[in-house]
């Protein structure tokens, strides 16, 4: 490169801001340690900046009514042949969309990835891998099963290639693995690096809806759980979707993120096997408790992640602090929140927590965001400390307040139905939640507040 200099910059891995230094804290977005040192070409021999690359995504179109827009054509679904995932995208994939897939190592993004063309022969698939040789994908297909005879395996990590022999080929979807291994001569850079993945997805994404074909990216994830690279690749595709939980376990959860094409606040539970990734139709069961009665620190919520009700098990221990300083540890919930449920239980009733460890697990790896989970943590919480079990078809559905009292919360009657479907007896709730419409043989127990949910729970 005659003429060109190298030099240092940093980037924002949350923007994507360049800086001639590095800086705490970004000026563009305000986020504190997320600047990236990277080199650059600069000179007369530098190639074109990242944003001389968007003039040549034209499609030469012209200013439209949106009255006289057709969007049937547009809006064309395709199915997955995944009750799950289909419901997860929204009813299926959407025709020109861009969906980022993301996880952990080994969670299962390559697996599912390699799945959808197998378990869809009517479409043709064209696979595109920066990370695995073509006799590995092909190994990898073998173990899943499946028809493959209309999958295209494509190892290549040149964005230009890769693009070049989309058009050509004409694929009815195209999935890229991974977004981190892809690389555009537009730019200088490493794969991976800030300027790189924003590029290359912003040139797959003109490739989507100029084509109208769908891409799947696969994206890895940072060990604080985001996705890698600048924040903004979030902002650029259609679809984001992350798998959570543990990847040491048999369960995966697959959320998503963001979804223009549908809700963003779903959830589909997989179990990994050995011929790959599962659907789990019922994921109730897999969170309801599998162990003998008679345990103390165990309590049931019934929440909505969503719009699927699940009963999930809440395990709580409570123990005299072992080295002094009381623990407080939480899984799968809100630490903070742990921390004020205990501060209502000493205040509004009196329990003295103050010199205990407390630790709060959610069953399955789920994280439970719903606030409906908060009877069932103190619950739980009482139970062990008290060191007695509540009976096994007893379940949770209401939220804590400061004062101490009992909220209600909404969709009771999905709670409700969800809870007698899976054989409950009784569930308590908030006094204050509104019944009308459910029609159910569950007991239900309404309280007011802290200390009259003791009374009753452990008389």
């Amino acid at each position: 490169m005659a003429g060109a200099k190298i030099k240092t910059a940093f980037f924002c891995t949350e923007c994507g801001n360049e800086s001639p230094k590095w800086m705490g804290q970004c000026p563009a977005c305000g986020a504190w340690n997320t600047m990236v040192e990277e080199k650059v070409a600069t000179g007369a021999g530098a190639k074109a900046p990242a944003s001389s690359s968007f003039r040549r995504v034209g499609s030469g179109s012209e200013p439209v009514k949106l009255s006289q827009v057709n969007a049937h054509s547009e809006g064309e679904r395709i199915s997955l042949n995944m009750s799950e995932l289909d419901r997860l995208l929204g009813g299926g994939l959407v025709r020109g969309s861009l969906v980022l897939l993301g996880g952990e190592p080994g969670i299962g993004k390559s697996t599912l990835s390699l799945q959808i063309p197998l378990m869809n022969p009517q479409l043709s698939v064209l696979y595109v891998t920066g990370e695995e040789s073509v006799n590995q994908v092909k190994m990898r297909a073998d173990r899943l099963g499946g028809d493959y005879s209309n999958c295209y395996i494509y190892s290549e990590t040149c964005m230009e290639d890769i693009i070049a022999y989309a058009k050509k080929l004409k694929p009815d979807m195209l999935v890229v693995d991974s977004v981190q291994t892809m690389a555009t001569s537009a730019v200088d850079g490493a794969p991976g690096s800030v300027t790189q993945v924003r590029l290359c997805t912003t040139e797959l994404l003109g490739f989507a809806k100029e084509s109208g074909t769908p891409v799947i990216l696969i994206g890895h994830i940072t060990k604080e759980g985001s996705i890698a690279g600048p924040k903004v690749l979030e902002h650029i595709v259609d679809v984001v979707l992350q798998f959570e939980g543990d990847n040491r376990g048999a369960y995966r959860l697959l959320r998503g993120i963001k979804n223009r094409f549908g809700s963003c606040s779903e959830l589909a539970v997989f179990e990994m096997t050995g011929n790959g990734l599962r659907e789990v139709t019922n994921p109730s069961q897999l969170l309801i408790p599998m162990h003998d009665e008679g345990l103390s620190g165990v309590g049931i919520a019934a929440i909505i992640d969503g719009t699927r009700p699940f009963l999930i098990e809440t395990q709580a221990l409570v123990s005299s602090a072992a080295y002094g300083t009381p623990q407080r540890s939480a899984t799968g919930f809100d630490q903070r929140r742990l921390n004020m449920l205990l501060a209502v239980l000493e205040r509004r009733a009196g329990f003295k927590l103050g010199q205990k460890d407390v630790f709060i697990n959610m069953a399955g790896g789920m994280r439970v965001m719903d606030p409906a989970c908060d009877m069932a943590v103190i619950s739980a919480v009482l139970s062990s400390n008290f060191d007695l079990p509540l009976p096994s078809d007893v379940c949770f559905a209401a939220e804590i307040g400061l004062s101490g009292e009992i909220r209600p919360v909404g969709q009771m009657e999905r709670r409700i139905t969800e809870a007698e479907r899976l054989g409950f007896k009784k569930i308590y709730l908030s006094k204050y939640a509104s019944l009308e419409g459910v029609h159910s043989s569950i007991e239900t127990v309404q309280v007011g507040d802290v200390a009259d949910l003791v009374r009753k729970l452990f008389r």
